[in-house]
């Protein structure tokens, strides 16, 4: 009786701990939020990538100059929209624009999402902020040349 009863309360906890509320809409936001962001790069449209971001943004990538020194460049939300409104992505053949999204994981007001673009990958974070999925955090890098892959 005593091995039933705590069986119960081990899959009663189980299941407590995985029912996070997540329906198939937030997961839409959540992916949603991530594809603006690719999109948005690609098209040159700054008003498309600021709504995808929360004003608080933290953009981030780890350096490692030749000497083997690391340091961290950071952006901001509106840094981002201002180089997004360059144009630079327009540039990208379509044939070329990768936006791989992948939801790594996901709770009820956050989620982290991998994002392969054709040239770097982004590892995002996004949250639920007043009832709207939105980027807070992105550390990310680019993908090595080819001539810099080994071998």
């Amino acid at each position: 009786m005593k091995t039933n009863l705590l069986l119960v309360m081990l899959i009663t906890l189980a299941v407590s701990m995985t029912g996070y509320s997540q329906t198939d809409a937030d997961r839409e936001g959540v992916k949603r939020a991530a594809l603006d962001y690719a999109e948005s790069f690609y098209e040159g449209n700054g008003e498309k990538m600021e709504a995808a971001l929360s004003p608080d943004l933290a953009k981030r990538i780890a350096n490692t100059n030749a000497q083997g020194r690391s340091s961290l460049g950071q952006m901001s939300a509106l840094t981002l929209v201002q180089i997004i409104r360059t144009g630079s992505g327009k540039n990208t053949p379509k044939d070329e624009q990768i936006k791989n999204v992948t939801i790594l994981d996901m709770m009820t007001n956050s989620a982290t999402v991998k994002l392969e673009m054709r040239d770097w990958v982004d590892y995002i974070h996004i949250a639920k902020m007043n009832g709207k999925w939105v980027i807070v955090n992105v550390l990310w890098e680019n993908k090595p040349k080819k001539d810099d892959k080994k071998n």
